[in-house]
């Protein structure tokens, strides 16, 4: 398939590197505005910061390819008066994985750098000796003698603070890093746009390519998004867990494996037309996909489309992921290329003026 450049590569570590915590989204945005431009006619930002850029603008008939900007991340909740500082969620993140991490904390003076502190292994005697990380106990240093000068740094109640950490790519098939989950999506979404401009395809309908924030902390920004635009059908990617590794029950979180192709939800949210088309499409195109269930909500930005405007028909198009919400979350790259060409070529087969209504 191969439809990965040098160029579209260059974007992705330039945005997976940036940080872009939940309703800190911005300079993440900007990256992802300036490399569709010149894909897109028209280009929009909301009030919350959910950026998108519209093809063929102006028809009656609206299709949304949507992913989520937004990484999970800590806020500063509290400084002692020895300058060590407690953390909230700002979204799901793993207290278990803190100790020992380093941070970025986001201030107006810029960042400053940090440290998840933890007890040496020496000093754990007795009933501390498989202490454990909880949100009560885990703490960051950032090398301050007392709360004056963490104040002095710029550090304040509500600063948002991420994991330091680089893109990489490991055996030259998975790219691994932080907040793959869901600018991966991002970044593929932005791909399907580039294609659709270099092929000089003409869509019969006004494509919206939508870049959501705050869907880690509830959906939030497709909510908007989607009264906003008011979309006839909404293609959604995010990511899924790879259920192959250890630890992870596949019984219970189902059978998907990365390198085996996109996975494809069944849920109340997702419309089942809209499914079947888009299972033709894979095995019209030999896209390999893999199939998932999920009982009552897919925890994606689908269930805020679908549900918005009186019912919206909607899919959700996974993009299979290893060790989601830590610092090396991985997606194979052959995946990553099939959930670009399965939307993609899902777009050539939608005719504007489609109903989904089932009788």
């Amino acid at each position: 398939m191969n439809t990965i450049t040098k160029k579209s590569e260059e974007f992705l570590f330039k945005y997976l590197n940036n940080a872009s915590p939940t309703g800190f989204e911005m300079s993440g945005q900007k990256i992802w505005l300036d490399y569709i431009k010149p894909f897109v006619d028209e280009w929009h930002l909301d009030n919350y910061g959910t950026a998108y850029g519209i093809i063929n603008p102006g028809n009656e008939y609206r299709v949304v390819i949507e992913a989520h900007a937004d990484e999970i991340a800590w806020y500063v909740n509290h400084i002692d008066d020895k300058g060590f500082i407690q953390v909230v969620r700002n979204g799901g993140s793993d207290h278990i994985i803190a100790p020992s991490m380093r941070v970025n904390v986001h201030t107006k003076k810029g960042i400053v750098k940090g440290v998840f502190g933890w007890p040496a292994i020496h000093t754990r005697k007795g009933k501390d000796e498989n202490l454990s990380p909880t949100m009560e106990n885990i703490f960051i240093d950032v090398g301050a003698k007392d709360k004056a000068e963490v104040t002095e740094m710029g550090i304040h109640v509500g600063n948002v603070i991420t994991f330091q950490d680089e893109l990489m790519k490991l055996n030259d098939v998975y790219y691994v890093g932080r907040a793959l989950d869901n600018r991966m999506g991002g970044f593929c979404i932005a791909e399907v746009a580039r294609l659709l401009k270099e092929k000089k395809k003409k869509l019969p309908f006004s494509l919206y390519v939508v870049n959501a924030v705050q869907e880690e902390i509830g959906l939030r920004g497709a909510e908007m998004i989607a009264n906003t635009i008011k979309p006839h059908i909404a293609i959604i990617t995010d990511v899924t867990h790879d259920t192959g590794t250890p630890l992870i029950n596949n019984k219970i979180q189902g059978d998907t494996k990365c390198g085996f192709g996109p996975s494809l939800t069944y849920a109340p949210a997702v419309h089942n037309m809209l499914l079947d088309q888009i299972i033709e499409v894979a095995e019209k195109n030999k896209i390999d996909f893999q199939r998932a269930a999920a009982s009552r909500s897919t925890g994606t930005d689908t269930d805020a489309f679908a549900y918005s405007n009186g019912g919206v028909p909607s899919v959700l198009i996974s993009l299979p992921l290893r060790y989601m919400h830590t610092t090396v979350e991985m997606a194979h790259e052959k995946d990553v290329e099939s959930v670009i060409e399965l939307i993609y070529q899902s777009l050539l087969s939608i005719k504007a003026g489609q109903s989904f209504k089932y009788f």
